[in-house]
């Protein structure tokens, strides 16, 4: 049995979970919005006294596969209309910074002209001041958990971190392997 299909999911007071048994599709309501995911027809759900349990019918392959992933993306769901869902990014660089135009992010990353980002829908950024000595920070938040983690991607792909000085965006606590250079290749 998998060990996170088992788990209940702890509905919180404010949170309603709604199923529509003809098409599987899951609607979380909460204070911060509301959000609707598409879960496999094989998969059941059993609801009470504040937590909801998803139950598989079978063990076959597609219904174990399907059964822990349910789970944790309802559960992502009921995190993101509570508390919502933040990835943070470090640029480090000189010379490379970001700032807000409207609701868009426009980045000057080093190329002849500024990246501008625009956030999807549900999906907003943040530019916390900037401390000297610090690299910037880009926070990118939102309820829905993949559209967050999509936005930070590409918004990462403007500039990936280089290996030889580590200049570029990055995510917080991301480390980079640096290589060695031409002079302390060449010294060995």
């Amino acid at each position: 049995m998998s060990r996170i299909g088992q788990a209940p999911i702890t509905v919180p007071s404010g949170v309603t979970i709604s199923v529509d048994e003809a098409t599987n599709e899951v609607t979380v309501k909460g204070p911060k919005g509301e959000l609707k995911q598409h879960i496999a027809r094989e998969l059941s759900f059993k609801q009470e006294d504040g937590k909801l349990t998803v139950e598989r019918p079978n063990n076959l392959r597609r219904a174990r596969s399907q059964h822990g992933l349910a789970r944790t993306l309802i559960n992502n769901m009921v995190e993101g209309v509570t508390k919502g869902h933040m990835k943070t990014l470090e640029i480090q660089g000189v010379g490379y910074r970001a700032q807000m135009q409207g609701k868009n992010l426009l980045l000057n990353m080093g190329y002849s002209h500024p990246v501008v980002v625009e956030p999807s829908k549900g999906v907003t950024f943040e530019l916390p001041p900037e401390e000297r000595g610090k690299s910037q920070q880009i926070r990118i938040v939102g309820i829905d958990k993949a559209a967050v983690g999509q936005i930070a991607a590409d918004v990462r792909k403007v500039r990936k971190p280089e290996p030889y000085k580590g200049k570029g965006i990055r995510y917080q606590g991301e480390v980079i392997k640096l290589k060695a250079g031409k002079r302390a290749a060449a010294k060995k």
